[in-house]
């Protein structure tokens, strides 16, 4: 990796983040380099802040072996079809998430404020209604998704 020699075919090296916590060393996959991009700036702003995820650390636990040193990165060698479906971690990926919620969650609150009771419909052959237990249930299905995968929407 020192640039003399390239990646074995169809392999890049997944860049890791990691910061000493209280819990160890705590890792985030913040982008890769391959071959075909050999460096790459990565923003790290924010890593602290955000949310560790709930997968097991590629490096395991490394906290001693650092000698107390605040924060280190880490290459590992994966295959580029495993690389690039991982998504780096970073501020604004939360951003978006915060962002989509509140999009979804003006818009929901728009659109009920439109709703009324079948008693109240009056005839109207040209208007379509949506009833809003519909807009309801799409709602809180788009808000589970989006918290168990905020990237789902990109598949």
């Amino acid at each position: 990796m020192t640039g003399t020699t390239p990646f074995p075919e169809g392999t890049g090296g997944a860049v890791h983040f990691g910061y000493t916590s209280s819990s160890g060393v705590d890792w985030h996959f913040i982008g890769f380099i391959s071959n075909d991009k050999p460096s790459a700036i990565f923003k790290i702003s924010g890593l602290k802040n955000s949310a560790r995820p709930n997968v097991p650390s590629f490096m395991g636990d490394m906290s001693n072996a650092s000698g107390g040193a605040a924060s280190q990165i880490g290459i590992s060698v994966e295959p580029l079809s495993q690389i690039v479906q991982q998504t780096p971690t970073s501020q604004a990926q939360t951003d978006v998430a915060q962002f989509t919620s509140k999009l979804l969650e003006n818009f929901y609150n728009f659109a009920s404020s439109f709703a009324i009771t079948q008693s109240e419909m009056t005839p109207q052959p040209n208007v379509s209604f949506v009833p809003s237990t519909v807009l309801n249930q799409w709602y809180e299905n788009f808000k589970r998704k989006m918290s168990q995968d905020p990237n789902f929407w990109k598949k």
